[in-house]
């Protein structure tokens, strides 16, 4: 199965402030919507609780305690073992991986690729995208939108 991270960041490589996300780009959101429509969503607590129309076809929820949620396509897990073994109970191919930070890095050495939506210039934040390093990673994908751009990078040796 192919582990995803895909996350909106600007040049600073700043994702949110508080529970906000510091721009607006409804486009981004449709692109980003469509792409994990079809595949189970993997995120912490906090990101789950900030959506109002869940993403994916299944969100598996990282926690540091171990909870029952209200919806039903929701399955609480542990660590990245057992957000793994879901989404693969799940039959899926992908899952995508959604954030917060702490949940990006806790994944960064596991995902098979990032689709990043960059966002120009820098803002405030307390949330950001982990450094990576660039040397282990191939831009395979990049995508011009009005005001950002969507970069897909591959880890290398994953490529065909």
């Amino acid at each position: 199965m192919e582990l995803v991270s895909v996350a909106a960041l600007a040049e600073n490589r700043v994702i949110g402030n508080g529970d906000e996300v510091p721009w607006d780009l409804p486009e981004d959101k449709q692109q980003y919507r469509a792409l994990v429509a079809d595949s189970p969503v993997i995120f912490g607590r906090r990101t789950f609780e900030m959506f109002e129309d869940l993403p994916g076809t299944a969100q598996i929820v990282l926690s540091r305690t171990e909870r029952e949620f209200d919806v039903e396509t929701a399955h609480y897990a542990a660590d990245v073992d057992e957000a793994v073994e879901i989404a693969e109970s799940l039959g899926a191919e992908q899952a995508y991986v959604l954030g917060g930070a702490g949940i990006y890095a806790l994944f960064q050495p596991h995902v098979d690729r990032m689709v990043l939506t960059r966002v120009p210039g820098e803002y405030e934040g307390d949330a950001y995208f982990p450094e990576w390093d660039e040397a282990g990673w191939e831009l395979v994908d990049t995508e011009a939108y009005d005001g950002f751009t969507v970069e897909t990078w591959a880890r290398k040796g994953t490529v065909e």
